[in-house]
């Protein structure tokens, strides 16, 4: 309840909004166990939403709640390690993060993971792996990923011929 008044806050649904207040549940529901509560501080402490940027306390808050199976949270953290975020860049990981997230259906995690299929970062080049992965983003409404998948499968078809 504590994390969905925060999010209320945040979004400004039933209330303007106020993004310390959001930042402050946040933090109550982190200290209650909250893996979304601890996700999205780590966002507010990675972007200073309702407080000061802290990258290395965002990427803590991130594993912690990856810790507890949230696979926003997993996602969060393959960010982390892709964008170094707190931590120092390691692509091997964000990709094994990803890979994870992806597993468990997250579509930003699956189109991310395509992304890094397609152009050979923290893994070998595999075309047919992007395609099959923007194709499982693109099924949940992803439109980046359906713009990408109409344009790999448009050269694949050239490449073809």
């Amino acid at each position: 309840a504590i994390y969905n008044l925060g999010l209320c806050y945040s979004k400004g649904i039933g209330t303007d909004i106020d993004k310390k207040k959001a930042f402050e549940l946040y933090q109550k529901a982190a200290d209650l166990g909250n893996a979304t509560g601890m996700n999205n501080l780590g966002y507010c402490y990675a972007y200073g939403i309702g407080t000061n940027i802290d990258k290395k306390k965002a990427f803590e808050l991130c594993q912690k709640a990856a810790d507890l199976g949230n696979v926003d949270a997993i996602y969060g953290l393959g960010i982390c390690y892709n964008k170094g975020i707190g931590t120092d860049i390691d692509m091997k990981k964000a990709f094994e993060l990803y890979q994870k997230a992806a597993d468990l259906g997250h579509e930003s995690a699956q189109y991310n993971l395509a992304m890094m299929y397609e152009y050979g970062k923290g893994i070998v080049k595999n075309i047919d792996k992007a395609i099959y992965w923007y194709e499982k983003s693109a099924e949940q409404g992803d439109q980046d990923a359906q713009y990408k998948l109409k344009k790999l499968k448009k050269n694949n078809l050239c490449k073809i011929n």
